[in-house]
This record gives structure tokens, C-alpha cells and sequence, in this order.
């Protein structure tokens, strides 16, 4: 992790070489790193679920757990839906189609704000995903995020890897994004991330965004870099039937983490090139190790 060989550290603890001030700076980064205290997070970031029912207030009201006179009303939709109600960054959507039935959808905030119902109902994501699939709820978008707190992932590193074909995936489209890049691409918050790289075809219904999130919190709130609590963002999206699929594991394991993992497990993985091998036994990259543990 800091990158300095076994033999170097050995020389170093018995006395031998000189701790420059340098190498004490890497010692110091890898360790922070490996601090416990430090850990990769595991959150929901995207929620769109359809309900087969026009009754919305049963929505509201029994898997939501919430109140539909308190929600706001607006004769207008998205999604070729008719209308919507709101509270706050929650958001249902109904129409007169039956086909269409109900649509949830929670973005980034609607999930944070979701978090905050559930622990107040005495619930967890995985009793409202349970609650939703006995409902006859459609997965239509599930994005699980890791928010990585100390820079364990390097995006310029990786963009250059997949540029080197150190890159090994079910899909070889990737694209990268310096900052400010984004402004024609369709993220809600394209003006504010910084690099970003994308991994398989945002066509397809599994695909990964890693952004910087510390360069996103310094542009919207003008927090410092070096105060960031989130360096990097790494985001699994997954539509129809792979998040029914994703929801299904999360609901089987109750384990988040490993859910996310084995998706980017099963999908990609970065190797460091050993030219007298093929690619598929090139060694794990160090630093992708140890991301995904």
C-alpha cells in the first residue's frame, strides 16, 4: 500500500536506511488506510420501484409508513406518468394507465432522507425492500454505493489502466471524465463531480461510476479537499432484472457489502500486466485488492 518493497521496511526497522521524510509520509497514508476506524461504506444511493396498483395512498401509507396528507400534490409527472406527490426528496408518481401502475423513486437525498423515516419506524432498508417485494413492487433501478474515506481508490490509476487493457470485465467500454467534463452527460450532478470513470455501457442494465466525492462536496459546499469525510465514491447501477437480483441477494445474506462486492467481483477487476502470461492470470492489482478485500 505505500507502495515501497518488503525488503525496504525490513532495512528500515533494523536500523539500516535512514526513514526519510518522504517514505514516513507513504507509511503514514498506508496506515490510514488500514484503520479500522476508517472503513468503506455501504449505502443505498437510487430506489425506483413500481407498484402494480393505482392506489397510491396504500403505497404511501403501508409500505412507505408515512402520511399521504402530508405529502405535497402536483397535477404533473415524469416518466410519461400524469401526476406526483412529494415530501421532501421522496417522490410517488401515479397515473390513470394501469399498465403503469405506481412508481417510488428515492435519489441520493430521497434515500438519506428514507434512512431517517426507517430508523424512526423501527425498520431497515432490508424490511422496506422486503415489504416492497411482497407488494408485488418491479425493480427498476437499485444503485449501491461505497463511499471510500481514504482515497483507497486512485480514478486517474484506473482510467490509465483500462486505457492500458489492465482492465479485465464482461464489458471492455469504459469512459473517463476530467472535471467539468460532464456538463452535456445526463447525472444530476454533473457540474459538481470531479474525475469520473465509467466501467461498461451505461446502455446496459449493470454498470459502475467512480467519481471524486471530495471534489463534488468542494464545489456545492466549498469543503476543503483535505477535509472531505468522502474521498471517492464507487457506484454499482443496476436496472430490471439485475436489481431484482441485487435485492433478492440483499434479502437472502442481509449482508450489503457482500452483495455489492460479489456484483463487481463478478463483473470486473484490474490486474497488473506480467507479459510472459495471459491476461487472465495477470496478478490482482494491489491497490484494487485491497479494495474489494
Amino acid at each position: 500500500m505505500a507502495g515501497v518493497s518488503r525488503e525496504y521496511v525490513s532495512r528500515v526497522e533494523s536500523g539500516k536506511v535512514a526513514l526519510t521524510e518522504e517514505i514516513k509520509g507513504k507509511f503514514t497514508d498506508a496506515l490510514e488506510k488500514l484503520n479500522p476506524e476508517n472503513p468503506l461504506e455501504m449505502v443505498l444511493d437510487y430506489v425506483r420501484i413500481r407498484f402494480p396498483t393505482q392506489d397510491v395512498k396504500h403505497v404511501v401509507e403501508d409500505i412507505l409508513q408515512l402520511k399521504l396528507d402530508v405529502m405535497i400534490h402536483e397535477d404533473y409527472g415524469f416518466y410519461s406518468y400524469a401526476e406526483h406527490y412529494v415530501l421532501g426528496d421522496v417522490f410517488v408518481l401515479t397515473s390513470p394507465d394501469k399498465e403503469k401502475g405506481t412508481l417510488l423513486e428515492l435519489k441520493g437525498k430521497g434515500c438519506r432522507q428514507m434512512e431517517s423515516y426507517l430508523l424512526a419506524q423501527h425498520r431497515s432498508w432490508y424490511d422496506f425492500l422486503m415489504d416492497a417485494l411482497v407488494d408485488g413492487g418491479v425493480m427498476k433501478r437499485i444503485d449501491l454505493a461505497i463511499n471510500d474515506h481514504t482515497g483507497i481508490l486512485d480514478i486517474p490509476e484506473l482510467a490509465e489502466k483500462c486505457r492500458k487493457r489492465e482492465y479485465i470485465g464482461k464489458s471492455r467500454s469504459y469512459k473517463f471524465y476530467q472535471s467539468g467534463e460532464l456538463i452535456k452527460h445526463r447525472e444530476d450532478d454533473r457540474e459538481y463531480m470531479g474525475r469520473t470513470l465509467y466501467l461498461g455501457s451505461l446502455k446496459s442494465d449493470v454498470y459502475f461510476c467512480i467519481y471524486e466525492k471530495d471534489y463534488e462536496q468542494y464545489v456545492k459546499l466549498g469543503t476543503p479537499l483535505e477535509e472531505a469525510d468522502i474521498i471517492n465514491r464507487f457506484e454499482i447501477r443496476l436496472r430490471n432484472e439485475r436489481a431484482y437480483y441485487a435485492v433478492r441477494d440483499l434479502l437472502t445474506y442481509y449482508d450489503a457489502e457482500q452483495t455489492a462486492f460479489s456484483i463487481i467481483n463478478q463483473y470486473v477487476r484490474f490486474v497488473d500486466e506480467e507479459p510472459d502470461k495471459r491476461k487472465n492470470d495477470w496478478k490482482l492489482n494491489d491497490r484494487w485488492a485491497w479494495f474489494i478485500g
